[in-house]
Formats: structure tokens, sequence, C-alpha cells
């Protein structure tokens, strides 16, 4: 019989100790020791599972050759979700571990659940969270056609295992695996040391039966993936899902992908029937005003493969309350500092003594270093108050000393903007070279320092 043990286990890592310690010995965290209670095998429980397993017939890998591996066509499961499909790169490899993670409400189990109901073969859903009732109420919102979808509403990986391998699902679905609980481990459902224990039971049912399984994971407040950090080791495709509850977009990104890259992007609208992909965002993320105002901007930047014209908004005002306040809503706040000082250094615009108020339209976040030309643009515009005519939009980066960089792929950019109608586009001068602009029905300002950027727009 097994002897009931407790053993102290790190929330960061996974790693595992006797006792506790404030220090984790494997990843040196601080205070991430926590104790939970594990089961240690005796001696007759090891010969018992060592002669089960002598009884079975074992394959042992032999080293080969690089040149001696065939090469095969990787099979893909297509998903009728083509955003989905774009970000995994080409759709579902069977015998994946596919995690995803997002803030509670933000539409993870919509969007999976959507998915599994749309797919044209056998899907077993499993969720530890809702009822057979819930699930079928959301699925009624969602689907107006027959599904060969199955659920089942289950936490005991033991029982999971039974029903998938009656039913031979293409695609299984658990939502979430902060819920599921092994036979093998008496801990808690959550604790560290049964995510880790699940999340290793499905890795090895999904390579051993070639059925790919995603996981939809919660997250913490720092926003990272609940459970140990192990559980993004071991799946073989990570996705985050982001975006403001209070807005009606939100985004799907690839943080780890082992069958594609991990540079897409896919962008998704909710409604009141599910989730809409987004075709063009381009034409969404603008906005629809009548008269061209101060403080707005067009930025032409990238998100992954895909080229997005985005508008950056800027509020400068005098600052009445004593220390000027700086606010940056979807970009670095720092690099926002940045930009600031270098417009005050090198142009001679009196930021310091002026509240600053900055945002993206549409609710995203944007790291792209494109977008510092078009947040200059725009605050140089709210300061003077002197709009910006809104078929003009910008890229470029801007370095310490005033210099506008040259940014990547520059071509899919001012080819977004010429399809979109823009007439004109600001870019830095050292991305002129081997540029061929006979090709563009759009007008290319460039230039090489900041303050030229004033002359050219209101001079």
């Amino acid at each position: 019989m097994a002897k009931v043990k407790s053993a102290f286990f790190c929330t960061n890592c996974g790693a595992s100790t006797p006792k506790w310690q404030g220090q984790c010995p494997s990843c040196k965290e601080w205070n991430s020791l926590v104790e939970e209670v594990v089961t240690k095998e005796t001696k007759e429980d090891s010969i018992k599972k060592l002669w089960r397993g002598n009884n079975q017939k074992k394959t042992i890998s032999t080293p080969k050759k690089l040149s001696e591996i065939q090469k095969t066509a990787v099979y893909r499961l297509k998903t009728p979700n083509n955003e989905f499909n774009r970000i995994l790169g080409g759709g579902i490899v069977p015998g994946s571990l596919i995690l995803i993670g997002g803030e509670p409400g933000i539409g993870k189990s919509t969007l999976m659940l959507q998915i599994a109901l749309n797919i044209p073969q056998k899907v077993l859903y499993i969720s530890g969270e809702e009822s057979e009732q819930q699930i079928k109420m959301r699925a009624t919102r969602i689907l107006e056609k027959p599904s060969d979808c199955y659920i089942l509403s289950e936490t005991n990986t033991e029982n999971i295992f039974r029903q998938a391998n009656e039913l031979q699902p293409s695609l299984i679905v658990v939502d979430s695996i902060q819920t599921l609980s092994s036979p093998l481990i008496e801990s808690m459902p959550g604790s560290v040391s049964q995510i880790r224990e699940c999340a290793g039971e499905l890795q090895r049912y999904a390579k051993e039966n070639n059925i790919p399984i995603v996981l939809i994971g919660h997250i913490t407040k720092e926003g990272g993936i609940a459970g140990p950090k192990l559980l993004e080791h071991i799946v073989d495709t990570v996705l985050q899902f982001e975006g403001d509850r209070h807005h009606t977009y939100r985004i799907l990104r690839s943080l780890k992908n082992r069958f594609g890259s991990t540079d897409e992007l896919g962008i998704y609208e909710m409604q009141a029937t599910g989730l809409r992909e987004v075709s063009n965002p381009s034409e969404l993320l603008l906005s629809q005003k009548e008269e061209d105002l101060s403080g707005s901007a067009i930025a032409a930047t990238l998100e992954g493969m895909r080229p997005l014209l985005i508008e950056t908004q800027a509020l400068v005002t005098r600052a009445v309350y004593g220390n000027p306040q700086r606010s940056a809503t979807g970009f670095d706040l720092r690099r926002l500092s940045m930009l600031l000082a270098v417009l005050e250094k090198r142009g001679n615009f009196p930021f310091g003594l002026n509240d600053v108020f900055l945002n993206i339209a549409g609710g995203i976040r944007i790291d792209d270093p494109a977008l510092d030309l078009a947040i200059i643009s725009a605050l140089i515009s709210s300061l003077e108050n002197v709009a910006i005519p809104s078929k003009y939009c910008f890229a470029g980066e801007v370095g310490l000393s005033g210099e506008i960089r040259a940014v990547n792929r520059i071509d899919q950019r001012i080819q977004e903007a010429d399809r979109l109608g823009f007439e004109v586009m600001f870019i830095s001068k050292y991305n002129l070279k081997g540029l061929d602009m006979s090709k563009f029905g759009i007008k290319v300002v460039a230039f090489a320092k900041v303050e030229e950027l004033y002359e050219r727009l209101f001079g």
C-alpha cells in the first residue's frame, strides 16, 4: 500500500524539496514553495508495476543519421476558423498539446466551443467548470446547425481517458486544466503537483494516440498562466487571449509554437452570437470622425505577417495639479517618457510643463517601434492644437539623438496604406535604399531628424 507524505513544490518551476526553504533551490525564486500531500510508492507497488511493464511488449529506440530519416508531409487538422489556423501555422498538428490562456470572461471557452462545434469531425469537449446544460445554452446561442461535438462534464483524468478511448475523437478540448485531478496525486485540484501530473498524462495520451488536445488555462493576477512554469514547457503551443472586456476586439497571440511562427496574431470581435473573425482590422481600428481633430495620427504597424493601420491619440494640456501626469493606454509608458524627452531636448517643445495622455485606439496593445513617428506627430499636433490631415500616415522609429531610424518591411506598410486610400506617408530617409516607388500610388515623404518633422507637417 502506498505511503502518504508531504513535500514542498515550487509554484514557479515545479521543483520539489522535502522541506520548506525560503528560496527555491532550482530556480532561485523566493517564497515560492508550497506544501502538498503526495503518495510514495512502497516496494510492493514498485514490484507490481515492474512486473506489469515486463509483460508488455516494448520498443527500443535506436539513433539514426539525419540523412536516414524520411521526411513526410505533416497533416494538419483544418478548423473553420481561418484566424486560428494561421496562428497555429496552418492548422492543428495531430498529437500536439495546445494551451490557451487569458483573463476571466475574455472569451477563451467561447472561442474553443465555437471551433469544436464547427469542425466537421468528432470532437470531445470536456468541461470541469460548467454543467452540460450550461454548455448547451451557450452552444444554442452560437450555433444553429447540427454538430458532431460530444460534451463531457468530468474532472477525473482516469474517467476522461476511458471515455476518450471509447469515443476516439479527432480533437479533445479541456476546460480547464486547473480543474482536473489525477487519482495518482492526493493534493487538491489546481495545485502545482496536480497540474503537472494532469498535463503530463494528457501529453502522453496525445502523443501515443496521435490526438490533438487543447487546454484552456487560467492566469494569475500578474498575467502569467496559473500553475508551474513547467506547464508551458510541456505543451507544444502557447496562445494568449488578450483584450479589454469593455471593448469588442480580442487578440489571440502565439507565445510559443513548435510547428509554426510565434509572430502571428489573430483579431476577433465579440458579438452576441460569439466571436467573429476580423479579416481586415485596419478599417475597424481607424476611427470614424467627420472632421480632422488635433492630437490624432495614423501609424502603419506590423503584427506578425499582417500590416495594420491604427490610430494613435494624444492629449497635451497644461499641468494644474503640481507634477505633470504621464499616462499611456496600449503603449509602453517608459517609451513614451523617452519620446517626450527627445522632443524636449531636440525640438525644444515644452512637454515638461504639461500633462500627457496617450491612447491606442481599439483597445489593443502595440509594441512596434515604428509607432514612434506617429506618436510624436500626435503629441506635437495636440501641443500646437493643429490637426494632421486624415490621409497622412507614419512609420518610423525615433532614436535618442532625434534621428528617424528605418523600420523593417516598409514596402508592406506602404502597400497597406496605399490600399486603404492614404495620400501621404512619412518614413525614414534610410528606408529609401532599394525601395521601388514606382509600384505605389501614394506619395512618400522621407526625412532623417525630428526637427524636420515639424517643418514638413506644420511649416
